[in-house]
Formats: structure tokens, C-alpha cells, sequence
């Protein structure tokens, strides 16, 4: 085995994210979090049920989420809980106060106030299916500590 491996480019595009329903995730994601709202078009379930194709992501970001309509019984039991009650998903802002208040006015949901860690300010909040989420600002340095 060569100890000098190719180097392959990667990176993340997509990450689905199971959702009880299409416009009611999309307007969550755009009117609450500020994402952009990438594509909704039609598409066909494996076994040609009508579905839709719908992806949001931060401005400026690569990486987006497919909001997923769940199929069947099965993943529906997983909408909101798809982290087994973790915090499963971390969106870090560069102005974490402006951020806070703008989701706060537009019905964002917070489980847990903001506090300020060794890496930033933090505070939790809900999707509009009840995933939990961090909320991440930039660590405060004072000066002359």
C-alpha cells in the first residue's frame, strides 16, 4: 500500500430531513431561519407516487437539507425525533443576538435560553417538526483579558 493516497475532492450536498409536510417546512425554513429556498419540484416516489423535490439552505452555504416528506407509518414516527431527542443539527450565525431576535419575532421556538460557552454563545431551538437545533455565535473576546 502506497503511504501517498490520491486526493479526491468531497463534500456534503444534501442532508434529508423528514417533514410532516411541504409548504408548512418550507415557509419554517425560509420565514423563520432565513434559508433560501433552493428547488420544489415534482418528482415520483420509487414506486411512482407523486412527491416533491423541495431544498433550502442557508444563503451563501453548500450544503442544503431536503425537506422529505415522510412516507408511510414508518418514518412518520420519526418526524422531530430523527436525533433520538439530541440536538442533531447546528446552525451558526456571525451575529448570534440579531439572529436570535429576528427567529424570537418570526415564532421561532427556544427550549433552552442562550448562554455563552468556551466556543460561543448557544441556545436551542425547535424545527417545525421539533428536531433540536443549536443556534452558534462566534466566542466574545474582551479585550485586556
Amino acid at each position: 500500500m502506497s503511504a501517498h493516497r490520491p486526493q479526491h475532492s468531497a463534500r456534503l450536498q444534501l442532508v434529508a430531513l423528514l417533514v410532516d409536510e411541504y409548504d408548512a417546512a418550507i415557509r419554517f425554513f425560509v420565514d423563520v431561519l432565513g434559508f433560501e429556498l433552493v428547488e420544489d419540484s415534482p418528482a415520483l416516489t420509487n414506486d411512482g407516487r407523486p412527491k416533491r423535490w423541495v431544498v433550502v439552505r442557508p444563503p451563501g452555504a453548500e450544503t442544503g437539507l431536503l425537506l422529505a416528506r415522510a412516507d408511510g407509518k414508518h418514518q412518520a414516527g420519526y418526524v422531530g425525533d430523527q436525533h433520538g431527542g439530541r440536538v442533531g443539527f447546528f446552525l451558526e450565525v456571525d451575529d448570534f443576538e440579531a439572529r436570535y431576535r429576528q427567529m424570537l419575532a418570526a415564532g421561532g421556538e427556544f427550549v433552552k435560553p442562550p448562554r455563552t460557552e468556551s466556543y460561543g454563545k448557544v441556545a436551542v431551538f425547535l424545527d417545525i417538526s421539533g428536531n433540536r437545533w443549536d443556534l452558534l455565535g462566534p466566542s466574545v473576546s474582551i479585550i485586556g483579558d
